[in-house]
């Protein structure tokens, strides 16, 4: 099989109450909790998804750079064939955590379905997918660190074998308050501006 070169399209960072898009600051406010980071980012560019704001942490903060990334290429007059190849370290364990707590005290005893839907990492790939109508390969990975050759390799291989035209491509981790994500969409398309550019080279910037 002839292997095509691969090349990232576009880029987001989000970190430090800061969003950074393809090098750019596009966001940036002083410091306070995600959930008003991610509220304020969304009411500054203007998104129109009222369910953003029943999300669990983990998926605003996929959701956010996914937004950036993909509202440009995405269209609702056809089928979008973009794959999303997600992971992170702590996977759910944010929301796990306040799950737990709401099961533990027997004399207030408070299960809430609306968290417990979020424990599983993979549900922010969801929320992406039903935001942007995606129908394609979806994965979600957990490492100790950021593994940017296999998370390479593997969009590479979506793409070269036609599962996809699009691969969405990242790390979003976030436990306690402590936040980081990078997302990229990379596809066959050359781009002269990341030619030579690798994600783990725009991960570390």
């Amino acid at each position: 099989m002839i292997q095509n070169k691969t090349y990232i399209q576009n880029y987001c960072t989000i970190e430090n109450n800061k969003i950074v898009l393809n090098g750019t600051s596009v966001f940036k406010i002083e410091p306070t909790d995600f959930a008003d980071f991610a509220k304020q980012a969304y009411r500054n560019f203007e998104m129109q998804y009222p369910k953003f704001f029943k999300m669990d942490t983990l998926s605003k903060l996929a959701f956010l750079g996914s937004e950036l990334l993909l509202s440009p290429i995405t269209s609702t007059e056809h089928e979008n064939n973009i794959a999303l190849v997600l992971a992170n370290k702590s996977s759910s364990l944010d929301t796990d955590v306040k799950y737990q707590e709401s099961i533990s005290d027997k004399e207030n005893y408070f299960p809430s379905p609306a968290v417990f839907v979020y424990t599983l990492p993979n549900i922010c790939l969801g929320e992406i997918s039903i935001r942007h109508q995606l129908k394609s390969e979806n994965s979600f990975f957990i490492f100790d660190t950021f593994n940017t050759e296999f998370m390479s390799n593997y969009s590479n291989i979506l793409l070269n074998t036609n599962k996809a035209d699009t691969v969405l491509c990242g790390w979003v981790e976030f436990f306690n308050d402590n936040y980081k994500a990078f997302l990229c969409t990379i596809s066959t398309k050359e781009n002269t501006e990341y030619k030579n550019e690798t994600i783990n080279t725009l991960y570390n910037k």
